[in-house]
């Protein structure tokens, strides 16, 4: 297993969490007029439904040396990183729209704010950058500048 520079989990806010009872609850009022076995049945398979999705929906985030930069599903390797930018509040609002790249990966949770804008240094790649919810940026930065340094001898932040 890869040392691990930076590891999170983008969970969902509490906002979103409180779906799960709240289905549950329409679910069951729903088929309540049927009877109260095929509504509680619908208010646990609503409610494992919703925390399924939750949980889908939550992106992992890890930074180490030997593997990259992983964002969700997509990795980059350590080799290929070269730099970035954490942001929050305006800036990351900037960095999501007006001012984005149409050829950026995005990974994105929309309900974290922070931000990282890692720059690519790939000739065979058309994506230029990432863009990488965190709810710690400047430690994720922090991470990527040091796998990079790790995997091509580079000084962190040079």
């Amino acid at each position: 297993m890869p040392e691990l520079l930076h590891r999170e989990r983008l969970w969902p806010s509490v906002g979103a969490w409180l779906m799960v009872p709240l289905i549950g609850a329409i679910a069951a009022v729903c088929l309540l007029p049927v009877g109260p076995v095929p509504a509680v049945v619908a208010a646990v398979v609503g409610a494992a439904a919703v925390t399924a999705l939750l949980l889908r929906v939550s992106a992992r985030v890890e930074v180490s040396v030997e593997q990259g930069l992983r964002a969700g599903a997509a990795v980059v390797p350590a080799r290929f990183l070269s730099g970035g930018t954490a942001a929050r509040g305006e800036a990351a609002r900037q960095l999501r729209g007006p001012a984005a790249d149409a050829r950026t990966h995005l990974c994105l949770a929309p309900w974290v704010d922070g931000v990282v804008l890692v720059a690519l240094d790939d000739a065979e790649d058309p994506t230029p950058a990432w863009l990488v919810s965190s709810r710690r940026p400047e430690q994720l930065l922090a991470a990527v500048e040091a796998a990079r340094a790790g995997a091509t001898g580079r000084p962190a932040g040079g």
